[in-house]
């Protein structure tokens, strides 16, 4: 290729040349064309002919046959200049394109047939060159199955527009599979017509698999930030609010968004291994329902006891291979089945689980994807459960407080009625001609008597407040009131009982004394109250 330029330089460059011998024997032609004109014309008119002019002819035709020798043996010469320098650009142009990496190729336009391809042939295509030339179109073959109907199509296009730019698959005899790039450009001929399509083409294998993983790559992105999406989602649905049905309904929601299937439920734990179902979501209503809520005992099923005992995952890609599949209730019709336990404190809340009436309907990344569900949801669970215990304990704290602020509002009710009837009581008491005293149940101790008391049996007040009745020997018989404190033990009323009782003087009165039992300043007390006996048989005989 580099040979081109210069030879193009040195066959412009000896164009001057020929030219001035071209003109030159043209001039010397039509000289001795006219020369012989004259000698003829003369001769035919018998006319002398000048032997100057005939010297001048000789030397004319002599000068035609010198310039026309050499214009031969010049256009000889760069002929073979000319064919040597192409074989020069030959060789050149075969041992670049024996060298280069790409398929330089060739084919006709109306037979679609190959014309030339170059060594790169074989190493892109697993090829011979020789199997091409015995056969020119058995480059088809070598297009992939798939991609060859459109390929054909676009080169059929090509050989109207001139123009070939496609990436398809070619297939090596051993099987292996590569991508190539093939570009082509038209050659036409005098008329304008495409006559020829000629390009190259380029192995892009290890472009198209870098292009392939970064598509991989990004579509991992994608999936794993729509699932992280997905999940942020979900967790915060499942803490917007504490209620244990609005939990369990986002639970429910994000599981089957997050898993295609048939069939989403959620387990919930009552004891050790009874499960119900708290929710569940089915594609399609079985004939034979069971009743609603579906409760089982895990006990009774294996493989369940085992997951809640573990609190591992569980992946049944064919629950046909499971042994005791057909004691669970309810999901006999499914053929694959995945199960998250769902742990908060070390504790087994419940389970997730989905399932297909297909085998193999699940992957690792769906196991993943649930178990990912399962700590949010796990959490939310408890935090709903200590929610409603809390709700639980505040409304009967609630309720315990109005109890209390009622209680308040009665006992300060009932404080004020006390103290007012603690006020009437101290003015009957004080104002009462009826002798009052107030002693203790047990010593007998004076708390407090009236003027009336006072007057009748001659002591002050100051003088009985703080003494027992026995230290002033006030009852002629101890006995008396011994029997008095026992009928009031027994819970009734002592009524005008006749007694014998002691004045300060030590005048003995005949009394007839009533008694009940009271409680006075935090104290058991006896209220008694004690009349003469004839001011009493006046009374009785009224």
């Amino acid at each position: 290729m580099h040979s081109i330029g210069p030879l193009r330089h040195e066959l412009s460059s000896r164009a001057a040349p020929d030219r001035g011998w071209r003109i030159t024997s043209i001039i010397a032609s039509a000289i001795s064309v006219v020369l012989l004109l004259v000698v003829f014309g003369a001769k035919l008119q018998r006319l002398q002919v000048s032997s100057v002019l005939l010297v001048i002819l000789v030397v004319t035709l002599c000068t035609v046959v010198v310039v026309h020798a050499r214009f031969l043996l010049h256009l000889h010469q760069q002929h073979r200049q000319t064919a040597s320098a192409l074989l020069t650009s030959e060789h050149e142009f075969q041992q670049m394109a024996d060298n280069i990496q790409e398929i330089f190729w060739m084919l006709d336009a109306k037979t679609k047939k190959t014309l030339y391809v170059n060594q790169a042939y074989e190493t892109i295509t697993g090829r011979s060159c020789q199997s091409l030339q015995e056969n020119p179109s058995s480059y088809e073959e070598v297009i992939h199955p798939e991609d060859r109907s459109h390929v054909l199509a676009k080169l059929e296009e090509a050989t109207r527009t001139g123009r070939f730019d496609e990436r398809f698959r070619v297939v090596w005899p051993t099987g292996e599979i590569r991508w190539v790039s093939v570009l082509g450009f038209p050659v036409r001929d005098s008329d304008g017509s495409i006559c020829r399509l000629v390009g190259t083409a380029q192995d892009i294998t290890a472009q198209k698999q870098a292009e392939e993983q970064v598509a991989k790559n990004l579509a991992l992105a994608e999936s794993a930030w729509a699932e992280s999406e997905a999940l942020r989602k979900a967790t915060l649905a499942l803490t917007q609010d504490l209620r244990m049905d609005f939990v369990l309904d986002a639970l429910l929601q994000s599981l089957t968004e997050l898993i295609s299937c048939e069939c989403a439920r959620i387990w919930l734990v009552e004891g050790d291994t009874r499960l119900f179902v708290a929710r569940e979501k089915l594609r399609e209503t079985p004939k034979k329902r069971p009743n609603y809520p579906l409760t089982l005992d895990a006990a009774d099923i294996p493989f369940l006891q085992r997951i809640l005992g573990s609190q591992k995952s569980v992946l049944l890609s064919d629950t046909k291979r499971e042994a005791d599949w057909h004691t669970f209730k309810g999901h006999t019709h499914l053929r694959s089945w995945l199960c998250v336990p769902l742990v908060a404190s070390q504790r087994t809340l419940g389970l997730l689980s989905v399932g297909h009436a297909q085998p193999d309907s699940f992957t690792r990344e769906d196991l993943r994807r649930a178990q990912l569900l399962a700590i949010p949801a796990a959490a939310a669970i408890q935090n709903s459960r200590l929610y409603e215990c809390a709700s639980i304990y505040g409304s009967e704290l609630e309720k315990r407080i109005n109890d209390l602020h009622e209680a308040k509002t009665a006992l300060e009710q009932s404080e004020e009625s006390r103290k007012i009837s603690e006020d009437k009581f101290q003015k009957v008491f004080r104002s009462s001609p009826v002798p009052f005293s107030i002693t203790t149940a047990n010593e007998g101790r004076f708390l407090d008597v009236n003027a009336a008391f006072e007057c009748r049996y001659g002591y002050s007040r100051a003088e009985l407040i703080g003494h027992t009745v026995h230290e002033l020997k006030m009852w002629e018989d101890p006995a008396a009131r011994s029997l008095m404190l026992a009928q009031l033990q027994k819970g009734g009323p002592v009524r005008n009982v006749i007694t014998r009782l002691r004045t300060k003087s030590g005048d003995i009165k005949l009394t007839a004394y009533s008694a009940d039992r009271i409680h006075f300043d935090g104290l058991e007390c006896i209220l008694a109250v004690s009349e003469d006996v004839p001011q009493y048989e006046r009374e009785r005989g009224n």
